[in-house]
């Protein structure tokens, strides 16, 4: 009889391998892929983002994405284990998916959890004794098969029960990717990203941006969340930010995701980046915003400039000098 297991899965090498490895012992595969407000989003154009659900179509299995939503945001604000180089809290993060994976587990009466990990590949959360604390805190002892390394770590419940056979897994450990790679050959696999850090957590330019966010703002919503990952940010005030976007894209993002009480700035009859103001004081700060949407214009070395003001009251224009280093660092989110 087939027996079932739900495995996490991104869409990357790894928990595709993990599967079909799986697959070639007839167990049944549900996977599920967890979004949160800190990886790209499904439908972006960048490597880290490939939508997982054509590729479980082709390999078999069904998918289901599960958002994390505000549960994710608690522990990137305070980790029991601590961030990262950044602010990724990958233990945690850990813990909370694999959780989340048990209770999965138990409502489609699942035997196992898989998982693509290898031992030794990420410096925080994939050696031995860490794997073995996440194991333990997620409430999975033993229910966590990693088929990628099984052979090194210790036997689990469904190897010692027979429902899978130890002799068929793996034992790749460390940060080359050539035994995957090898493996991937061998299940005829080619279309598959190149490895990425989808986690903007571990970015630490947008690690800067999220402090300073939740220092203003300790208790951010998903659209606070969705700015930081445009444009370039500025600080007036305690209450007020002014993100400057850097291409065309960034400015139709930052023109959806205005919202009442928001200000928009272009400077008129040039090549211009929108310039976002948001915050409750943030009329008291478009002298600055006009400024620096200035200086990123097409227009930055004239003495002054036009700029277009929409939001707020209403429309109007104002002349601005465009800003110098000075300003541009007093005010740059660091």
């Amino acid at each position: 009889m087939n027996r079932k297991a739900v495995a996490l899965f991104s869409g990357g090498l790894d928990s595709t391998l993990a599967i079909l490895v799986m697959q070639k012992q007839n167990i049944d595969v549900l996977a599920i892929t967890f979004l949160t407000d800190f990886v790209c989003e499904i439908g972006d154009s960048s490597s880290c983002a490939k939508n997982p659900g054509p590729a479980a179509a082709r390999l078999g299995f069904d998918i289901k994405l599960c958002h994390l939503g505000q549960k994710f945001i608690e522990i990137v604000k305070k980790p029991r284990h601590g961030h990262g180089r950044n602010m990724n809290p990958c233990i945690d993060c850990r813990i909370l998916m694999l959780r989340e994976a048990g209770a999965y587990m138990e409502i489609v009466g699942a035997d196992f959890v898989i998982t693509g990990e290898v031992l030794g590949q990420r410096p925080m959360s994939q050696l031995r004794n860490t794997l073995n604390l996440i194991e333990r805190e997620s409430g999975l002892a033993g229910l966590i098969v990693r088929p990628l390394s099984a052979r090194l770590l210790p036997v689990t419940v469904p190897e010692a029960r027979g429902i899978i056979d130890r002799e068929r897994l793996l034992a790749i450990s460390g940060r080359t990717r050539k035994p995957q790679m090898a493996l991937a050959r061998e299940f005829n696999l080619t279309d598959y990203p190149a490895p990425a850090g989808g986690c903007l957590l571990t970015d630490p330019i947008y690690s800067r941006r999220l402090r300073d966010l939740l220092y203003a703002t300790p208790d951010p919503g998903s659209a606070d969340l969705g700015l930081l990952r445009l444009g370039r940010h500025f600080r007036p005030s305690g209450t007020c930010k002014i993100i400057v976007g850097r291409n065309e894209a960034e400015n139709i993002a930052l023109e959806k995701m205005q919202r009442p009480g928001d200000i928009l700035l272009q400077v008129a009859g040039a090549g211009s980046p929108l310039a976002l103001l948001t915050g409750p004081d943030a009329r008291k700060h478009i002298d600055l915003g006009a400024s620096l949407c200035a200086r990123y214009s097409d227009l930055k070395h004239r003495a002054e400039v036009l700029v277009g003001i929409t939001g707020g009251t209403g429309s109007a224009l104002v002349r601005s000098r465009p800003a110098g280093e000075d300003i541009i660092e007093q005010y740059r989110i660091q």
